[in-house]
């Protein structure tokens, strides 16, 4: 059911609709709201496995993250703060007064950030491969990385390489990551990818405030959101679980699509700290 450049969700009949500040996304199911936020360099698309699966139950609505799929950038020197901002924004364009809400990657990020300043707005919270206080190397390199896309064409190899490992090249997945890769705008992605190698300590410390259910998801063979970072953030969450899904790396909501969608669907149906 993945595809890379159609507008719409195949067997779903979902097109994207755009809010009046230019962010797109799709809405299927009833229920709940569940936002999704994709990562740097993605688009909605990468969360067909869990729209197709969870809007049996709940509101989904996956949207592209600002200069990714069909949303409108923001300024070239945009933080993390701003990307956080963004989604209250959406919020709000859409009358979303409380909302369950997924990230992965950049989108855990975001998540975060949001579960740590929107209080009660945010009902529970999912960070799939999020990172958390990277080390002074991993912070170097990543840093790097993001200089490196902001002078010249992404590398779209590099990150394939990071995600997937050896011997994942023939599969679909892999197949539709490089084209998302691919016809990422440069720009919006230069700026994504800015925000997100600085934004790893931004709202760290907040995890002890977040009394919402708070999971905390990635691959054991992540080496960048590591098992390590996720185990960390559920000590630090008052009702935080992490999940470390054996084998996989950092795109395990495609990889592992139904393990990761019980996990979710599990999630979903926790309530948080009572008084």
């Amino acid at each position: 059911m993945l595809q890379s450049e159609r507008t719409e969700f195949t067997g779903l009949g979902a097109r994207r609709a755009r809010t009046a500040h230019g962010t797109a996304y799709v809405e299927i199911g009833h229920g709940e709201p569940l936002v999704l936020i994709h990562g740097v360099g993605m688009r909605l698309e990468a969360w067909t496995p869990q729209v197709v699966a969870l809007s049996a139950r709940h509101r989904v609505i996956a949207v592209d993250m600002p200069g990714h799929g069909e949303s409108d950038r923001l300024d070239a020197d945009a933080k993390l703060e701003d990307f956080v901002a963004w989604l209250g924004v959406l919020l709000d364009d859409l009358k979303l007064d409380r909302v369950n809400l997924a990230g992965h990657s950049m989108g855990a990020l975001i998540a975060g950030g949001a579960a740590a300043t929107f209080g009660a707005r945010i009902r529970r919270v999912a960070l799939l491969n999020g990172v958390y206080l990277r080390d002074a190397d991993a912070k170097a390199a990543v840093i790097a990385r993001a200089r490196t896309i902001g002078e010249r064409a992404a590398d779209v190899d590099g990150p394939l390489k990071r995600w997937f490992g050896e011997g994942s090249e023939t599969a679909p997945f892999y197949e539709l990551t490089r084209s998302w890769l691919q016809t990422v705008d440069p720009e919006g992605y230069a700026t994504a990818y800015n925000a997100f190698a600085h934004g790893d300590n931004v709202y760290a410390a907040r995890w002890p405030q977040v009394r919402c259910p708070a999971l905390f998801l990635t691959g054991s063979e992540d080496p960048n959101s590591t098992p390590e970072m996720a185990l960390a953030m559920a000590v630090a969450a008052p009702c935080g679980r992490a999940h470390i899904i054996e084998g996989h790396r950092h795109m395990v909501n495609l990889t592992a699509p139904d393990t990761v969608n019980a996990i979710l669907a599990d999630w979903l149906s926790r309530e948080g700290e009572k008084s």
